[in-house]
């Protein structure tokens, strides 16, 4: 069996297929054309059969590979985070327009390091704790802080249970998927760690509580910025308000979705 034989009985996206394809073999994508004509072995075969069901089984592609761009970074993900997703990088983008020389920056729930990892790749003399409450998680963050050679402080803690400083900046993309969403049950999501995904509530329990415990762990003028779903950005703002925060901001992704809400600390 040949390349082109495989693709057409894929039953998937051919992107994809060639992804996983290409991730079985250990070949690039360019041997993938460059060899198509090639003869696969018994060992090929069964390999990129295996992923492609696992793929059709509805298994994220990051999680058979074992990794997903981030913000210009390969990281490392497992089931034991949370996909990282481009729409997060709207988040970056807004943090690191409120980071100075050596600012202070606190990442809550860190998952696979992603925003963490992406502010001290913009800003290498950012200051930057991050924290999970999963220590699985926690491991592999620090895998990739170790891959990209970039420091960060690592904090086992539940939001700012263990947390003891105070920051320029505080950032977080909590869980934010209300209990009984249907999409917790659909596609990629019914593979991550739901812990993760909902508050087992609302959707806004974990972000009010990171809220209300702000002002606490931030230093005067700092900012803090939130990522949450597409359809809470007036309930977001009004925690803000009713907690006591002014000046509340709110921007859209790339497709006009409202994404992130944040207030600076006075």
């Amino acid at each position: 069996m040949r390349i082109d034989a495989l693709l057409r009985a894929s039953a998937i996206d051919q992107l994809e297929a060639r992804i996983l394809i290409a991730h079985a073999l250990q070949w690039t994508r360019i041997e993938l054309v460059t060899r198509s004509q090639d003869e696969l072995s018994d060992d090929e075969i069964r390999a990129a059969q295996s992923v492609l069901q696992r793929r059709r089984d509805g298994e994220p592609i990051a999680y058979i590979t074992g990794e997903r761009e981030f913000f210009g970074l390969k990281l490392k993900v497992t089931p034991a985070v949370l996909i990282p997703r481009h729409e997060t990088e709207l988040l970056v983008e807004k943090a690191a327009q409120h980071l100075h020389a050596k600012s202070s920056v606190l990442d809550l729930g860190t998952g696979s390091g992603a925003v963490a990892l992406a502010l001290g790749h913009l800003r290498g003399d950012a200051r930057i704790t991050a924290t999970d409450i999963s220590l699985a998680a926690l491991d592999i963050a620090q895998q990739n802080a170790a891959t990209h050679n970039i420091k960060i402080n690592f904090l086992q803690s539940d939001w700012y249970d263990s947390v003891k400083n105070k920051f320029n900046l505080i950032v977080s993309n909590p869980p934010y998927i209300p209990l009984g969403d249907a999409h917790l049950s659909q596609g990629d999501l019914r593979f991550e760690p739901a812990d993760a995904l909902t508050d087992y509530s609302n959707g806004l329990k974990a972000i009010e509580l990171i809220i209300r415990g702000a002002p606490h762990h931030l230093e005067n003028q700092g900012w803090l910025l939130l990522e949450h779903g597409y359809d809470q950005a007036q309930a977001v703002s009004e925690l803000f308000h009713n907690l006591g925060w002014h000046d509340v901001h709110c921007w859209s992704d790339l497709s006009g979705i409202p994404r992130v809400t944040g207030a600076q600390f006075n």
